[in-house]
């Protein structure tokens, strides 16, 4: 019986709204399941295989999923204790000075962990945003009091990840996709290509997502398909994405995006891209 799992943050790009169309386009048999670009994991999550390879560049996105799997109840102590007094500016940048101190040293332990978390839930829109020196700079989104945590949802995250062959990887996509093989499955959801020529790559990390690295990824998806591994991807609905995936079976979905400064603009067509159908492929 599946554990009841939801994303423990609010990620750009996060899949929670497209579950509904992403589940059934996923194979009904493969080996081992992979996700480069596993952002807040709603899809991993909902899916819940026994062999996955998970992996991000965001080494503080990963910090989380580490300890979580190790051990949650730290992490769930030291969220209680930063709930525990009611937040304001002043100790919201207090917080985040805190969290920035750890992300410069890379100090990975449980409470870095944990202020990750929290600050997710108090910065502007849930938004992950790090400057050129890869310091975290979203300001406060003037919430005084939220339960930054559901401990049982962390502690259901911890069995699931610990029970099961589950590898977490930090580094470059294509890296992560090293040893895969026939049979395998991989969902791609990297940084959208942007919807207009002013639209800028969203940046989660200080050296961002490329025009470069969408041509890598379209080539990789290519090279994937010819040795027999079943891929899906999601993008933005523009002729670029089209053209890189020329050939493969695309849709197009409306979607609510819950991430936007410009309220207005939380709304978008988005395609899924795979190159199989689940009927030939089952």
């Amino acid at each position: 019986m599946a554990l009841d799992i939801k994303p423990f943050v609010k990620w750009a790009g996060g899949k929670k709204q497209l579950l509904n169309q992403l589940i059934p386009k996923i194979p009904k048999q493969y080996n081992t399941y992979y996700e480069p670009f596993i952002g807040g994991g709603a899809l991993l999550f909902a899916v819940q295989p026994k062999h996955a390879i998970i992996n991000d560049v965001n080494e503080q996105l990963l910090n989380v999923y580490r300890h979580l799997k190790q051990d949650a109840e730290p992490v769930i102590k030291k969220v209680r204790q930063l709930d525990s007094r009611p937040c304001d500016k002043d100790f919201y940048l207090q917080t985040r000075a805190r969290y920035n101190e750890k992300i410069a040293v890379h100090e990975l332990d449980a409470e870095c962990a944990a202020l990750m978390i929290w600050i997710n839930k108090h910065c502007f829109n849930g938004l992950y945003r790090v400057n050129s020196k890869g310091l975290f700079n979203v300001p406060f989104n003037n919430s005084k009091k939220i339960n930054s945590v559901s401990p049982d949802n962390l502690r259901n995250i911890h069995d699931y990840l610990s029970s099961y062959d589950i590898e977490i990887k930090q580094g470059d996509f294509e890296e992560a996709c090293k040893d895969i093989k026939a049979g395998d499955f991989v969902y791609f959801d990297s940084p959208y290509v942007p919807v207009s020529a002013t639209a800028s790559f969203t940046s989660y990390t200080k050296d961002g997502f490329t025009a470069a690295d969408h041509q890598r990824l379209a080539d990789l998806y290519r090279k994937l398909d010819n040795i027999g591994v079943k891929v899906m991807l999601s993008n933005n609905n523009v002729p670029e994405v089209h053209e890189l995936y020329k050939g493969f079976n695309i849709e197009a979905f409306d979607v609510h995006r819950a991430i936007n400064s410009n309220a207005s603009k939380r709304s978008g067509c988005e395609v899924i891209i795979t190159n199989y159908t689940i009927s030939s492929e089952e």
